[in-house]
């Protein structure tokens, strides 16, 4: 019978060790073995192989998964790399297992960002194209206009990212402050975006995810709730099925396409 072999990211991710994402950070620096040997991105492993990251064996985690709901202080930098940055979030919450962020919030905002040791639900959440809700609070140096309120919700073209913007919705709430709902995450994006319409933010605070609305003290975190985890889970299969469909769809016409030109 054939071992099964598995994507080295992958293991390290349903090990609950990182995201995909960080493992090929990890990887890439060289901090990764097989059996001894320093590996490459790419690399596939068996359930027989000794994996080490830094010199400590990872094992396939049998434990339940932690998901956390934590309110990010500004400073606090949301890397997993304690070598490199002081203040970063997981010598910050000090948790008793091995947990990561779920994507990020830059050094100088503030609010809700979950924290896991599930590799697999960090993938879905942060898959550009499931369109999940991310909501803020932000406060700019100026009054607000309308025409920056109907500019922001329709979308800025970012010339140093060479994207554009989608369609979002913003609300006013008072003078210098307003509500914005995206639903993609490009850096520094809603900073980015003021800065476009000669803005500056002041201060930034994510509100909810999806499902999940920030409900603790700066610095403080809960685990999710039964029904909001089991929320999740549903949102997540229905744009993971949405994805699927979407990939199909590309490959479909690529395909056709490289078949007219060779007609």
């Amino acid at each position: 019978m054939e071992e099964k072999l598995t994507r080295l990211n992958k293991y390290l991710s349903e090990a609950g060790y990182c995201s995909r994402r960080e493992a090929d950070r990890l990887i890439d620096a060289g901090r990764v073995t097989i059996n001894g040997i320093i590996t490459e991105l790419g690399t596939k492993v068996t359930e027989n192989d000794v994996v080490e990251v830094d010199g400590k064996s990872i094992t396939e985690r049998k434990a339940d998964f932690v998901y956390l709901a934590f309110n990010k202080p500004v400073g606090i930098v949301c890397t997993t790399d304690t070598r490199v940055e002081k203040d970063n979030i997981i010598d910050y919450i000090k948790y008793q297992k091995r947990i990561f962020p779920i994507g990020r919030l830059d050094k100088l905002s503030e609010g809700l960002i979950f924290m896991t040791d599930d590799g697999d639900i960090v993938n879905k959440i942060l898959r550009a194209s499931n369109n999940h809700d991310k909501e803020y609070l932000v406060t700019v140096d100026k009054p607000i206009s309308q025409t920056f309120i109907k500019r922001m919700a329709g979308g800025i073209y970012l010339e140093d990212l060479d994207k554009t913007t989608k369609k979002c919705t913003v609300r006013k709430i008072d003078s210098h402050t307003f509500t914005i709902i995206l639903t993609q995450g490009l850096n520094r994006q809603i900073r980015r975006m003021c800065e476009y319409l000669t803005y500056e933010v002041t201060s930034l605070k994510r509100t909810r995810i999806m499902n999940i609305k920030l409900d603790v003290p700066t610095g403080e975190y809960r685990a999710f709730t039964e029904q909001e985890l089991k929320t999740l889970h549903m949102l997540l299969a229905d744009s993971d099925k949405h994805y699927k469909q979407t990939t199909e769809l590309k490959e479909t016409k690529k395909v056709h396409s490289i078949n007219r030109r060779k007609e």
